[in-house]
């Protein structure tokens, strides 16, 4: 089995250059391609995952390529499994104590912030949703006791901050059963 201990994010503002740009960041280096499509409103997201060298070189020929039309990018070395895990899928505790929400205008701003969040806490990501449906937005939901919470969103905030506009941001101690299947739907 591959290492995938590094992640490359590349959000285009074209959806036929992002889907150029996926063939040419895949024929330049090792890499695993993990997500690659189009996305609310007309964007085009690719992830990858590798060795911190593939992904370097495959990220230079994909933000090479893109041009123009590249509107976020990120290489996350070490990045969290549970980050990949929780992209656009989610699973359900058995005991919620609380959950975080960090709501942000680029799919790029949740990945940092969930990636910062999981390294700072002991939380658990139920979902990171990247823009699909909801105008380019994208949103970590997250889960642990009330104090990791709370530092978990802090961290993922104050990690994303130079690379992400927030929206907003909460937690929510015991919250409803309701509200957590409406979360992950």
């Amino acid at each position: 089995m591959k290492l995938m201990d590094t992640i490359g994010f590349l959000e285009l503002n074209s959806i036929a250059k992002g889907i150029e740009v996926v063939d040419y960041m895949l024929k330049a280096a090792d890499a695993t391609l993990i997500m690659a499509r189009a996305s609310c409103p007309g964007k085009y997201y690719i992830m990858i995952s590798g060795q911190v060298a593939a992904i370097e070189r495959s990220m230079e020929v994909g933000v090479e390529m893109g041009g123009r039309y590249v509107v976020g990018e990120l290489l996350i070395p070490r990045i969290n499994p549970s980050v990949i895990q929780a992209i656009n899928m989610a699973k359900v505790p058995e005991n919620i104590r609380a959950v975080g929400v960090l709501e942000y205008y680029s799919a790029t701003g949740s990945i940092i912030a969930a990636d910062f969040a999981v390294k700072a806490a002991d939380v658990e990501l139920l979902a990171i949703q990247l823009g699909t449906g909801i105008a380019g937005k994208s949103f970590v939901v997250l889960t642990g006791d009330v104090a990791a919470v709370k530092a978990a969103v802090e961290a993922g905030t104050q990690g994303a901050k130079d690379q992400a506009m927030l929206i907003n941001k909460i937690v929510l101690s015991n919250p409803r059963p309701e509200l957590i299947d409406s979360l992950i739907q």
